[in-house]
């Protein structure tokens, strides 16, 4: 019983949609109906794409990458700027919460060798918004972005003129957020060369090309997938269990539960009356209580507007810890180095998220209108 406690305190959003999903099969019992809930395009991707960037990471491309930026470095400011335009630009193609789990331990070593921890929690704060905000411009940039894709039938153009807007001005604040660092001295950093296993880079970015073609539907995605298992079945077999099955697992839960909702016709009403004209505000307020993803699989069923709610859930990413789990990644990396504050830390992520959240649901709400 501790251990199964420990787990769904562990993965609150996984307990919480698996229960949901059970108690909807109460109002509308198993049948053949329920396999045309889940989408198996997406699934199949999303576990691709986490197992090729894992390779990614385990061939020490991000490694290298980041040391090479980071011996560039002048002063504390330029630091916080290459840190953050890291993950900016890097969840783009790696998704928010893995450019986290990269970037944010190597801005607590690059700081400390820098002798400048005094400017870790505002960098780190910043690295979390930009992890959020940079993932929106593409489809493969977090999890919802991918199911929204996918379910809207999104050509990339299409949800590149949705999403770009948005996220040049994103940058732009960003930017403007780095010039509050102090342009102060800092220690000269260490110019290594982490190794990099260039056999198994190759083999990851090929397969990373084979996810983008069936990313732009130029691929069937069996086979995509099936590539992929063979290739890694040959080659790197270990890497085949790297993905976070607890959140495919999260998206079949999510599946079930607003398939269920669909077909009860009166929460299908009330639904559908409630996002009607206010799909960006509701997602937006979803996001902050129940996450971005959940909110974009439970209310993608009871709405066309797919531009509002891909923009709701993406800048609804900003504001509370929960509103997107990657946050969560970062308030936990933070907590954890030596001399922490998180108290500090919460208070500087709530302004920052409260602030940038204003701005940019101002700046949607002319460009929508």
């Amino acid at each position: 019983m501790f251990s199964i406690r420990s787990f769904f305190k562990r993965e609150p959003v996984f307990a919480i949609s698996a229960l949901a999903a059970i108690i909807s099969c109460f109002f509308v019992p198993p049948d053949a109906g329920y396999l045309s809930y889940i989408d198996f395009r997406t699934l199949a991707l999303l576990y691709a794409l986490m197992t090729v960037v894992a390779g990614l990471q385990k061939a020490g491309i991000f490694a290298a990458f980041a040391q090479a930026l980071g011996a560039r470095a002048k002063n504390t400011r330029s630091i916080g700027v290459i840190l953050v335009c890291l993950c900016f630009f890097c969840s783009m193609l790696i998704t928010n919460d893995v450019a986290l789990l990269t970037f944010v331990p190597f801005a607590v070593i690059v700081l400390s060798l820098a002798g400048r921890r005094d400017a870790l929690i505002r960098i780190v704060v910043l690295q979390t918004v930009a992890a959020n905000l940079g993932s929106m411009l593409t489809p493969i940039g977090n999890p919802q972005n991918l199911y929204l894709y996918s379910y809207y039938n999104f050509t990339f153009a299409g949800f590149l003129a949705v999403t770009f807007p948005v996220w040049a001005l994103s940058l732009f604040l960003l930017l403007g957020g780095c010039f509050s660092l102090p342009a102060s001295s800092i220690r000269e950093l260490p110019k290594e060369h982490p190794a990099m296993n260039y056999r198994l880079l190759c083999i990851y970015l090929i397969l990373f090309a084979v996810c983008l073609l069936t990313v732009l539907r130029l691929l069937p995605w069996p086979v995509m997938l099936l590539a992929v298992l063979i290739i890694l079945l040959i080659f790197d077999r270990k890497s085949l269990l790297q993905a976070d099955f607890i959140l495919l697992l999260t998206f079949v839960a999510f599946f079930i539960f607003a398939g269920n909702l669909a077909r009860i016709k009166v929460v299908d009403q009330l639904l559908k009356g409630l996002l009607s004209g206010r799909e960006y505000v509701t997602s937006l307020l979803a996001s902050q209580i129940i996450s971005n993803v959940p909110a974009a699989l439970l209310l993608s069923g009871f709405t066309e507007n797919a531009k509002a709610l891909l923009l709701g859930v993406n800048i609804g990413g900003l504001g509370t810890p929960i509103a997107s789990l990657a946050s969560l990644i970062s308030l936990k990396l933070y907590s954890q180095t030596e001399n922490s504050r998180p108290g500090r830390f919460l208070l500087e992520f709530t302004v920052v998220n409260l602030l940038l959240l204003t701005v940019l649901s101002i700046f949607q709400a002319i460009i929508l209108s």
